[in-house]
C-alpha cells in the first residue's frame, strides 16, 4: 500500500513536498517516483528514483523539483520549487515492489494527491 500527501493550493511561484510512505508486506523495494495527470491530458512521469539514487525527471519540471527518498521508511519525497499554474494535476506516487523472494516487483499505485497553483 502507498499512502500520499502534501498536496494543496499554492500561488504561482510557491512551494510544496509530496510524500508518499510504502507499507505492508515488502521484501524489495526498486524504483519509486512519481507521476501526475492534468484534467484532460494524459498521465505523465514527473520524477522517478531508483534504489541506488539515481535520478530522472520530465524537461517540464528540471531545476525546479527534487525527488528524495529514505530507506527506512520507505518513502519517497517530492519537493517542488517554483510551481507554475501548468503544474496543477493530481500527482500519483509509484513504487515497484516484490513481496517475497519468488514475487517479481511490480508497479503499486498510491492515491491522488491533488495540487493547484493559482496563478
Amino acid at each position: 500500500q502507498l499512502q500520499a500527501s502534501g498536496g494543496g493550493l499554492v500561488q504561482t511561484g510557491g512551494s510544496l513536498r509530496l510524500s508518499c510512505a510504502a507499507s505492508g508486506s515488502i521484501f524489495i523495494i526498486g524504483d519509486m517516483g512519481w507521476y501526475r495527470q492534468a484534467p484532460g491530458k494524459q498521465r505523465e512521469m514527473v520524477a522517478r528514483i531508483t534504489d541506488t539514487g539515481r535520478t530522472d525527471y520530465a524537461d517540464s519540471v528540471k531545476g525546479r523539483f527534487t525527488i528524495s527518498r529514505e530507506f527506512p521508511n520507505k518513502t519517497v519525497y517530492l519537493r517542488m520549487n517554483g510551481l507554475k499554474p501548468e503544474d496543477t494535476a493530481a500527482h500519483y506516487c509509484f513504487a515497484m515492489v516484490s513481496r517475497a523472494l519468488t514475487d517479481p516487483l511490480r508497479p503499486y499505485w498510491g492515491q491522488g494527491t491533488l495540487v493547484t497553483v493559482s496563478s
